[in-house]
């Protein structure tokens, strides 16, 4: 099998970073839109649930990827060994998953707000999304 090199860890960590950033962001302006409702339903606890996770999946993929790029970059004052990257590494993976599962959940609940219709079709794109990006990542 071939090692992969801490330009190509740097790299991805630099990509990771920059959607992590976007999509934490956007939950939390949806945390911070549901915060100002004055609804208080079963399901708008549960979407402020899928995009509070969603906002602290995003937030440790970031810190967790922060981590990695620091490592891996030139200049790094320490001496850094492929194990010190595990950690960060099996975080942020981790951590971006579970964000996306998250960022789908609650937009797929986001149509149930509207109606039975609407909350069918959010369900299913949401659905479908999620099969799509498991795909596009293998």
């Amino acid at each position: 099998m071939t090692e992969i090199t801490f330009e190509y860890w740097n790299k991805l960590a630099d990509q990771t970073i920059t959607v992590s950033s976007l999509l934490g962001g956007f939950s939390i302006a949806v945390i911070a839109n549901l915060l100002v409702s004055e609804m208080n339903t079963r399901l708008f606890k549960k979407i402020m649930i899928a995009s509070t996770l969603a906002a602290c999946f995003f937030l440790v993929t970031v810190f967790a990827m922060t981590n990695l790029l620091m490592k891996t970059t030139v200049g790094y004052p320490f001496k850094v060994v492929e194990d010190d990257l595990l950690l960060p590494r099996v975080a942020g993976v981790i951590g971006f998953f579970m964000g996306i599962i998250s960022l789908i959940t609650m937009i797929s609940l986001a149509g149930w707000t509207k109606s039975k219709k609407m909350g069918i079709f959010t369900t299913v794109i949401g659905f479908l999304t999620l099969v799509f990006i498991l795909i596009m990542l293998t």
